[in-house]
């Protein structure tokens, strides 16, 4: 297995080095244990790194006159420390800040150790708190652009369209089966991770408000669903009848224009057309001819839903095509 250093994991031990180096230079108690802190907080986006590194900051403060309370009032037995949580868990979820619970509780361990509640302890877990979080947000200011990945991604994505029509419309000409049940699931995953990746970068940017990729990847899962969904349908037509080579020339003609500038109405005007010439037919002389039109049909009709779901990038201004 190939050893590998992510990006995250090195930005996270620059935090902590310099978390540690700060708390250490003001000789705070317990200066080691804002790594924990550090570390928590840095996340693998900006948004993420903020609303962790904002819940931490609150719990960790509400921890502060909790402790009071339950020490102060109670005394510091261990016993304490698990009456305190069990009152302290609750109200972090009420506020929606849970999140902190983990960090919040050193505080609480911090305060427990000391054996009494004086400013100087308040103030040195008030400075392990901010600047265990503030090296986390200060590393994680810079994130590396996904453009690249995500435009290498779409390719991906693109290609696996476009070999799948073409898988089809030899199905419908031979019935030959090209794909397998596993290169449709990696088909899947693949768009689904891509679109993972693509809201990370969403996240890492507050203000931009372009969220091409993003909308790119869902709309292309949801096009997959269908072309999913359309499989099982093509494998139970067995007749060769005529109107599986037109619906198979369409497919083709799909194809050969995926990375050009053709728009959707264009398709749907061929599709109409391929509607038109199952209409001008005959009617079917037994009841498999009847069924195998009927399926092809309504494999028409998914085929106008998939280039409807495609019409909804149509609006964006990238140089990018869509099929």
């Amino acid at each position: 297995m190939k050893y590998k250093i992510g990006f995250r994991t090195i930005k996270t031990a620059i935090a902590v080095s310099l978390a540690i180096t700060i708390s250490q230079f003001y000789t705070l108690d317990f200066y080691a244990t804002c790594a924990i802190i550090t570390i928590l907080c840095v996340q693998t986006s900006k948004k993420k790194s903020l609303n962790s590194a904002t819940s931490r900051f609150f719990a960790c403060m509400l921890s502060i006159p909790f402790s009071y309370i339950f020490f102060e009032g109670i005394g510091f037995y261990p016993i304490v420390i698990g009456l305190l949580l069990l009152f302290f868990i609750p109200t972090t979820v009420l506020f929606k800040i849970n999140e902190g619970v983990v960090t919040s509780s050193v505080i609480i361990l911090h305060i427990y150790t000391t054996g009494n509640i004086t400013l100087p302890v308040v103030f040195n877990e008030i400075a392990l708190v901010v600047i265990g979080i503030g090296s986390a947000l200060i590393v994680n200011v810079y994130m590396p652009s996904l453009e690249r990945t995500l435009t290498m991604k779409q390719i991906e994505v693109e290609n696996k369209f476009q070999q799948l029509l073409i898988e089809i419309a030899e199905y419908l000409r031979t019935n030959n089966k090209l794909w397998t049940d596993k290169e449709i699931t990696e088909a899947v995953d693949m768009i689904k991770k891509a679109k993972a990746l693509a809201f990370r970068d969403v996240e890492n940017n507050f203000f931009r408000k372009e969220d091409y990729y993003y909308r790119y990847f869902t709309i292309r899962e949801k096009q997959m669903e269908l072309l999913v969904r359309i499989l099982p349908t093509v494998e139970q037509i067995h007749p060769m009848v005529e109107q599986r080579y037109i619906i198979a020339d369409f497919l083709d003609y799909v194809a050969s224009y995926f990375y050009t500038d053709k728009v959707e109405s264009t398709y749907f005007e061929k599709l109409k057309r391929v509607e038109e010439d199952f209409r001008k037919e005959s009617l079917p002389e037994n009841w498999e001819l009847f069924e195998a039109r009927a399926q092809l049909l309504m494999v028409v009709r998914e085929l106008e839903f998939y280039f409807s779901i495609m019409s909804k990038l149509t609006s964006n201004t990238k140089k990018l095509v869509f099929n």
